[in-house]
């Protein structure tokens, strides 16, 4: 969640600073991109050399610098980041915050921050728990900062209690959980997504079955559910496993319990994604008995099963989004569009044997999505993760 995030590290005068540096790596390590702003005070708790070399920026903590007159834009600073940490946070610079105070560049670049801002106060008990402390604390979260409470324990004076700056790996969680709930456009919405193949029972031991392992179908649940939906997976036979809490997995075995869970859940759905391979034809009879082999030949009779696609696109609502898949082997373009007519579809992906690296049991995919008025978006080969983040981008737009 916090891959390619700008954030703003601010350090004040607090002996907790030495922890500034572990946080630091974390959100380093997870990804972020770091600006270290530091007061004059925090610098001697922690050196700049360490946080630079840990941020792979210079630290910056003047207006403009005295060799060159370099100016150093809080205006700038508020605009480029995602959000603004400051931790520690003492309690002289959350009273200056409070005030408007702005004697240095952490606390002008506060003023002019249009990011969120987190606060991690560190500072002894008595000065935490003093009036005009907790008068603080009280106007920043009116103000709209978030405050990281600090946690109880041993503090530097010998006393314990509470002041100490929460650890570096609570502070990344904190900030994970306020991004991830922030990129959850599909909150309250509920997907039905089918996956895998079908196997159509010939006898207690034979079945009619396809290549399908369930990648895309798992892959698009995960990324719907990681945005905020409610993910109902109805899953063919397959290996694989859902991550997220938010999927609620249904696994069947042949095109008829695969229609019969998808009509059960479809009402509630907002969106109904069918990437599954399912059977076009099951046996007209299932031997009860494994079947011998009495001849050179063995004639199967065959019926269609139900198109669950069309049965959906059928009985969709104005209020619900239909998608389906084409696997095709020739003809891509045309049948694909045939599919999208027939079944009354809102967009269909399309995906070719004839391009490598697409469609059964590989990890990338190659797709074509087109809509109802024809038109037409191609993608180039990608892992299917980042098929199912592009099919799940081009969904929203229905929903809006």
């Amino acid at each position: 969640m916090l891959k390619g995030k700008k954030i703003i590290l601010g350090i004040t005068g607090s002996i907790a600073a030495y922890k500034s540096a572990y946080l630091l790596r974390l959100l380093v390590k997870e990804g972020a991109e770091v600006q270290v702003l530091m007061t004059k005070a925090a610098k001697e708790f922690i050196t700049p050399v360490t946080m630079s070399a840990l941020s792979g920026r210079p630290v910056l903590g003047e207006f403009f610098e005295s060799k060159d007159g370099t100016w150093h834009s809080h205006v700038d600073l508020g605009l480029w980041a995602d959000l603004m940490l400051i931790a520690p946070a003492s309690a002289n610079t959350m009273g200056k915050m409070v005030s408007g105070i702005c004697d240095n560049l952490l606390l002008t670049t506060y003023l002019s921050a249009k990011c969120p801002v987190f606060v991690a106060p560190a500072m002894d008990l008595d000065m935490y728990k003093h009036p005009a402390t907790q008068d603080n604390v009280k106007k920043l979260k009116e103000y709209g900062a978030v405050i990281i409470e600090p946690a109880t324990g041993e503090l530097a004076s010998g006393l314990s209690g509470k002041g100490r700056m929460e650890d570096p790996e609570v502070i990344v969680d904190n900030l994970r959980a306020f991004f991830s709930e922030k990129n959850k456009p599909l909150k309250g919405k509920t997907f039905l997504i089918t996956a895998g193949p079908t196997y159509e029972k010939i006898d207690p031991v034979r079945f009619i079955g396809n290549y399908s392992s369930g990648k895309m179908g798992f892959n698009l649940a995960e990324e719907a559910a990681s945005r905020g939906a409610e993910v109902i997976l109805v899953s063919g036979p397959s290996q694989l496993k859902t991550i997220n809490p938010a999927i609620k997995r249904i696994d069947v075995e042949s095109a008829e319990e695969m229609k019969e869970a998808c009509e059960k859940y479809f009402k509630s759905a907002n969106a109904a994604v069918m990437s599954a391979a399912v059977a076009d034809y099951t046996p007209e009879t299932v031997a009860d008995n494994k079947m011998k082999r009495t001849g050179d030949e063995l004639m199967l009779k065959l019926k269609p099963t139900t198109d669950i696609a069309a049965m959906l696109g059928s009985r969709k609502r104005d209020d619900q989004v239909v998608a389906g898949f084409a696997l095709e082997t020739n003809d891509a373009r045309k049948n694909a569009v045939e599919k999208l007519k027939k079944k009354n579809l809102d967009f269909i992906v399309l995906n070719s044997l004839e391009d490598e690296g697409a469609g059964f049991m590989s990890d990338t995919n190659k797709i074509t999505i087109i809509d109802r008025e024809n038109k037409t978006k191609e993608f180039p080969l990608k892992t299917k993760q980042e098929v199912a983040s592009d099919i799940i981008d081009y969904l929203l737009s229905y929903l809006k």
